[in-house]
This record gives structure tokens, sequence and C-alpha cells, in this order.
């Protein structure tokens, strides 16, 4: 690729936008709103309602998890987990004894092994819910944001996450990679997808948003969230901006403790409410809630995803909004800490819940839906004005007309050749050279040929095929360079350190694969006994671009931020370290000093190019 200049130069937002925007292809059609609907439509759905029992409506509202490959036919042992966790054998059984209007997919529950099973469990999970009464189709939903949360992994296209979007900077591209992403979770019969996160990161310390999120600019996560709502809905799948009223300031995981975000009014109105006003603006189909407490918006100290202030006052009555409203999952220890199983549901429902997602006891969620019903506590009205968003959007994807979906359909979308170039394409546009004080990058085959590549091996996402040192080395080979691969781990010992050092003996240079480098991190250690070889040493960020920070003063040539661990994004930064690629990426995220954090080291828009 031809340099523009030996000197580097700061690449500003707009830049990156253009440059971005300028390649564009794969354009994705207009948005559509599944949600949307006419009088003739609502009449038809009624009908459907008003013929249900009690029993029927309640299951319409529960979105759940089932082990197994296949709806009918599950291994022995998922078969085990079922009965253990959900009291059937198999998804079919499930489907008619709680009639439940969704079913999520996860890896680990072993619904994702290929595309064509999937595409097989989908038509499956189909069949019996339409063998049901009134012939409903299911919304069939997982978590596909790419990057570090992916659960259909290659050969489906891994796209770069949203922080990594964010570095690219391009609407046109944030836009693109959800309508490949959509088309190919459609053609699986996936048709309704948890992304994109519209969560503002402000926190360098949040455990669980950090790059799921597009950065820590209210407008220009803003600009991004609405570019994915409208390539998800234009490929055909719900889109669902998660998690309101924003997850990004706080530094409590909500999966394992419940999260309290100090921000006022004003600031929530800042930094927080702007995704989601962009989302509904954008014709949003689904919002999900966060498991977190906002004492401004709600002094009760309930959990967003439990509040009536925040989800039917703010929400509702305040944004305007009146798609489906679905929960975070009700397994996550933020919504437990307070209430009780039995009782989070019917609290959820109350607080203007219309999906609740992923209870950890389905029978005691059910039956305290049920109950609550029975007793009056929830009107029946209530229930149905929740059922009826949802068979809104069901019918806006074209459920009841045909939710099938074919082989031919996988093999014509899922990883074609035009998807896999194209997210090749975004991913380089993403990479951000932080800094090169000495001018090292790009590398030469002349004369640095030969490298060592070592770093952190944290547990793959599904848009891996191996650990990060592997993947980056033979990106290296197919380059032109001879690459070694080193795993150090994410704690490196020092034995691990000894072998690396002993390993970068003889070589051109050496890059390091880094992961959430702390003050304390023995990963900074391995860095400056590499450091110390006379070896150049090129670190990678291959999670949070925060690293930088704490390796500025250890002498390493050059660092660079990939933004996650998947193979497209290594792919790229290899492309980029090796000069087939320019670094594009600015931050979409400020890095402080590590030893000043009230001072920035690196500001937001900071990018270095060739």
């Amino acid at each position: 690729m031809p340099h523009r200049t030996s000197r580097r130069t700061l690449l500003t937002a707009t830049a990156a936008v253009t440059a971005a925007a300028a390649t564009g292809a794969l354009t994705p059609p207009a948005v559509a709103s599944a949600h949307s609907t006419n009088a003739s439509t609502d009449r038809r759905l009624r009908r459907i309602i008003a013929g249900m029992s009690l029993e029927e409506k309640v299951g319409q509202l529960f979105v759940m998890r089932v082990y197994g490959h296949s709806a009918t036919d599950p291994d022995q042992a998922d078969i085990d987990a079922n009965l253990k966790e959900i009291g059937v054998r198999t998804a079919a059984e499930l489907i008619s004894t709680y009639h439940v209007g969704g079913i999520i997919y996860f890896t680990w529950a072993r619904n994702t092994r290929d595309p064509h099973q999937i595409a097989d469990l989908s038509n499956g999970l189909q069949r019996a819910a339409l063998a049901e009464r009134h012939r409903v189709p299911l919304l069939v939903s997982t978590d596909q944001e790419h990057g570090i949360v992916c659960r259909v992994g290659e050969p489906a296209t891994l796209l770069p996450g949203a922080m990594a979007l964010g570095a690219g900077g391009s609407r046109s591209d944030t836009r693109r990679a959800a309508w490949i992403a959509g088309a190919e979770l459609a053609a699986l019969g996936i048709n309704q997808n948890y992304a994109p996160d519209a969560d503002v990161n402000v926190n360098p310390a949040n455990p669980v948003i950090g790059v799921r999120s597009f950065g820590s600019d209210p407008d220009a996560v803003a600009d991004l969230v609405a570019a994915q709502v409208k390539g998800y809905q234009g490929a055909g799948v719900a889109s669902t901006a998660k998690h309101f009223p924003g997850h990004g300031d706080t530094n409590t995981d909500s999966h394992t403790g419940l999260p309290v975000i100090n921000h006022t009014r004003a600031e929530w109105e800042e930094l927080d409410a702007p995704p989601f006003r962009a989302a509904i603006r954008a014709r949003i189909d689904s919002i999900m809630t966060a498991h977190i407490v906002v004492p401004a918006l709600d002094p009760s100290e309930d959990p967003a995803t439990l509040s009536r202030p925040i989800l039917t006052g703010i929400l509702r009555e305040e944004l305007g909004y009146d798609g489906v409203v679905v929960t975070d999952s009700l397994g996550m220890e933020g919504v437990r800490t307070k209430y009780g199983d039995d009782r989070v549901p019917v609290l959820a429902l109350l607080a203007g819940v219309d999906q609740l997602l992923n209870p950890p006891n389905l029978s005691v969620a059910w039956n305290a839906v049920l109950d609550a019903v029975r007793s009056g506590e929830i009107s029946e009205e209530r229930i149905e004005e929740s059922i009826l968003r949802i068979l809104r959007l069901k019918s806006g994807l074209g459920l009841f007309r045909d939710p099938f979906v074919s082989h031919r359909g996988v093999e014509r979308t899922v990883g074609s050749r035009a998807h896999r170039a194209a997210a090749d394409r975004i991913a380089e546009r993403t990479t951000t050279l932080l800094a090169d004080p000495g001018s090292l990058l790009p590398l030469s085959r002349r004369s640095h040929r030969n490298l060592l590549v070592v770093g952190a091996d944290p547990a793959s996402p599904s848009g891996t095929t191996g650990p990060p040192t592997g993947t980056l080395a033979h990106a290296f080979g197919e380059l032109g360079f001879s690459a070694r691969a080193l795993s150090t781990g994410t704690a490196p010992n020092q034995a691990k350190i000894d072998e690396a050092v002993a390993a970068a003996e003889g070589r051109d240079a050496v890059v390091v694969a880094t992961y959430n480098v702390t003050a304390s991190s023995s990963q900074r250690t391995l860095v400056r006994a590499l450091v110390a070889t006379g070896v150049p040493v090129v670190t990678v960020a291959i999670r949070n671009p925060y690293d930088v920070a704490h390796l500025t003063g250890t002498g390493v040539a050059a660092s660079l931020a990939a933004y996650s661990w998947t193979d497209v994004e290594l792919r790229a930064a290899a492309r980029v370290i090796a000069g087939r690629a320019e670094p594009e990426g600015t931050l979409p995220v400020p890095v402080q000093r590590a030893d000043d954090p009230a001072q920035v080291l690196y500001p937001v828009g900071h990018g270095l190019s060739y």
C-alpha cells in the first residue's frame, strides 16, 4: 500500500469517517421497524390474544434458554441439563409446557455448533411453536454484538465490535457491519439480536461494558447506535438497544453485583440518554433494561429493570417509546439482590417490561406471574398490552407468514466471500496506532522478517480460532514474515517471562498482545524484560485501549489498539503493522495517564498514520 508520508500525523475523526465511507460497498436497504403496525393487523393480533388461555398469555412473555443442538433430539447431556434446570427434556417440550414466546441461543448451551445446525434448530423450534393451538411463531434471539460478545462463530462472518467501530468513526461502516450480521442471523432463523450496546463508556474501570461500547462521546455513540439499528433492521432482524438507562459509568459488573450510577438527572440527560433517544428516532424494535440503580431517576434504589419511574415514567412516557422492552437476563445477580426470583418477574412487568429474559428457574417465574394475574396484582389487560407489542414485533418480522429458513439461504449468505471481504476492510479502518516514537512501523520484511509473537491468551469468544498469539503469528506468516507464537498468558510468571526473553534472541522484532494491563500486572514485567533484550517491541492492546498508559516509559517501540482478540481484528492489526493497510482508527475514548488519571495521555480522536 503506498505511504502517504513517513511523518506521523494525527487523523481527525472527520477524516477517518470520510476515508471509511469512500470505500463503502454492500450498502444496506432502508431501515424497517417491525413493531410498527396498522389497525387491521392489530385487530387480527388482538383476536389471537383473546383466544389464548391465561397460561398461554403468560408464556408469551418469557424468552428462555434451552440446552441442545436440536429441538427434539438433543444429546443426553443436554437432556440432563434441561431436566435439571427447566424440568423438561427438550426445547419442543419447553414450548409445549410453558408456551414461551421466545428462545435465546447461547454457545455454552450448545445451540450454535455450525450454521446448518443452527438453521435446523431454528426450524425445529418454529415447528414446535406452530404445533401449539394458536400457531404463534417464536422470537429466536441471541447476543451477537461482535467483538468480545459473539455467540455465532466461524464460518459466519466475524466483524469488529462496537469500540473498534467507534475507532473507525464511520456511520457507513457501522451500518454495513450490522447489515451483514443481521443478514446472516436472519438466514440462521435468529430474528432478534440483543445489539447494539448503547452505553456510553465514560469509566475506564468498567468491568462489564468497556469495548462493548462505541465510545465515551454521547453524540458519537448516538450516531453509531442509530446506524446499527438501521443496519440490523434493514436486514430483517429486530435490533435491541441496551442497557437502559445506561450502564457505562460503573465499576461493578451487574452479573455479580448491583451497580449504582450516581449521575445527576442533568448528567444522565447529557451522557446516557442521547444514544437511546437516537435509537428511538431510528425506530428501534426493542430496548433492553439494565440491572443498575440510578438514584437520580428513582430514589427507591430498585434496579432499573424493576423501576416503574424509569421504564414507564422515562422510557415510555418521556421518551415516547412504545416498542418491546426486554429485561437483561433475570439470572444475573444485579436483579436478584433485593428481591426473590418469584418477585422479580412480577415487579418487572409492573414496571413496564414486556419480555422476561432467561429467569434462573422458569417454573418459579412463570407460576409467580400466573399467580399475580389471578390474584389481581397484575391485571390481565396489563399483560395483554405486552403481548400485543410482542406479537406486533413478530408480525412485522414476517414470522406469521413464514418463520422458516433454508439451507440454500445459509449457504448463500452465511460467511459469504463478499461479507468476509467487507469485514476485513472495515477492521483495517479501526486499528489505531497510538505511539511510534522511533518510526519503527511499518515493519519491513527485509529488516524485520523474523518475528516473535507473545502475550495474553484470554478465554476465546466465538470469533476466534485459537490463542491470539497464534492468530497473529499466522497472519504475519501469510504476509511473508517468519513468526513464532509463544503464549505467555494474562498473568505471566517468571518462568514464562524467562522463556519469552530466551525466544526473543535473534529475532528482528517482538509483537506483544496485551490484555487489560494494570499497574501491578506482570504483563508490564514481561514487556520490560523484552525491551531489555534490545529487540524492538511492538504492543497490541487486544481488549481495552488503556493498556498503553501502563506501558509508557517501558521503552516500547510502538503501541496499537485492536479493541478485541477476534480473528478479524487481529488479522487487521497484523496488516497494519506490516504496512499492508493504513492505521486509520482514532481513539473513541480518552486514555488517562497511569500515574495521574486526572491528566489525559491520549485524547479522543488521537491516532497516528503512516
